[in-house]
Parts: C-alpha cells; sequence; structure tokens
C-alpha cells in the first residue's frame, strides 16, 4: 500500500509538473502576436506629432523613385536645380499620409528618399517628411550624405544604381558606410 502511494504521489507530482510547463510555455492568451510591420507604421505614426522623434521614410509611402536619367545628366552644374518641381500640394499630401497635423516653420521638410543630385524623381512616391530637429540624424545630416553620394558616382566611384538604393533601402545605414562612422560627424 505505501509503495502504491507513492507511485501514486509521484505520478501526481509528475502531472503538475508536466502541466506547470505546459502553461509556462504558452505565452498569454491576451498578448496579439506582433506584426514589424505594424509596430514600425504605428511608431511612424506616433513620431509625426513629436518632434523629438525621427520620421523614417515609410517604404510603403515612400518607396522611392526615380528619373530615366544618366550619370553624365545627373553630372551637370545645376542639374538638381533644373529638375525640382514638388507642387505645395503634393507637399500637403505627403505630410497627410504621414499624419503629420502640426507642424512649425523649419521643423521638417519635404525630402526626396533619392534624392535629385542622384536621380531621384519629384514623385510622392519619393517624398516624406524629414524633420530638421531631431539628433543625431536629421535633415541637415541626410543632405551631407546626398552631397556624398553625388560625388562619389561623379567621380566613377560609385555606381548610380548603387547609391540610388542604398540611400532608398536605409540612409543612415549608407551614411555610416559612407563616411565611416557610426554617429553624423560635426557639421553634418
Amino acid at each position: 500500500m505505501t509503495a502504491r502511494r507513492s507511485l501514486g504521489s509521484l505520478l501526481l507530482l509528475v502531472a503538475a509538473v508536466v502541466l506547470v510547463w505546459a502553461l509556462l510555455s504558452r505565452p498569454p492568451p491576451s498578448v496579439p502576436p506582433v506584426d514589424s510591420a505594424q509596430a514600425d507604421s504605428d511608431r511612424r505614426s506616433a513620431a509625426a506629432d513629436d518632434p523629438l522623434q525621427p520620421i523614417l521614410p515609410d517604404p510603403a509611402r515612400t518607396p522611392g523613385d526615380v528619373l530615366d536619367v544618366t550619370v553624365s545628366d545627373i553630372c551637370v552644374s545645376g542639374y538638381a536645380h533644373k529638375v525640382r518641381n514638388v507642387p505645395q500640394a503634393v507637399k500637403e499630401q505627403v505630410y497627410r499620409s504621414y499624419g503629420v497635423r502640426r507642424r512649425a516653420p523649419k521643423q521638417y521638410e519635404i525630402d526626396h528618399l533619392i534624392s535629385l543630385s542622384i536621380g531621384g524623381s519629384n514623385s510622392a512616391r519619393n517624398l516624406w517628411p524629414e524633420s530638421f530637429l531631431t539628433e543625431p540624424w536629421n535633415a541637415h545630416v541626410k543632405d551631407a550624405l546626398e552631397v556624398r553620394l553625388h560625388d562619389l558616382v561623379c567621380h566613377g566611384r560609385l555606381d548610380l544604381a548603387t547609391a540610388q538604393h542604398e540611400i532608398a533601402t536605409d540612409w543612415i545605414a549608407a551614411y555610416r558606410k559612407y563616411y565611416r562612422t557610426e554617429r553624423p560627424l560635426a557639421g553634418h
């Protein structure tokens, strides 16, 4: 009888351990699975009302768009100025698409994700509201990268398509790569 009780107690203990393990290894039912694309979109939308948060280009809204140009076209002095044409109505449309409802003067610029200087277009698919105020990554820093990429392309040190792809994919990673630094350089 004692052996039976010991065996029964052991079986109960094993069953309890298995039950506790099963309960602890499951996620709580109230935690929905994380949709990383939705989380990024939520983060970007929340950032739109907070000038201290950088607004990164949302690939769904701003995948980047280029003109059919060659290196010879973009390396002519004054090229970007000649092709720049973004009507105010398009700028307002871009602000709305990113949820920017209020903004102070000089807080944002509607920026070309792929800069005009490396063949970017004026299409809304290539525009996003970029902050001047965020630190350390802001419009001034990206402007420095645009100049650097233009110079590399025009001096034959970087392929135009590669420059366009890298700035459209992750301009901060491109900055780090071409300036060989983790943080923006002083003066950028």
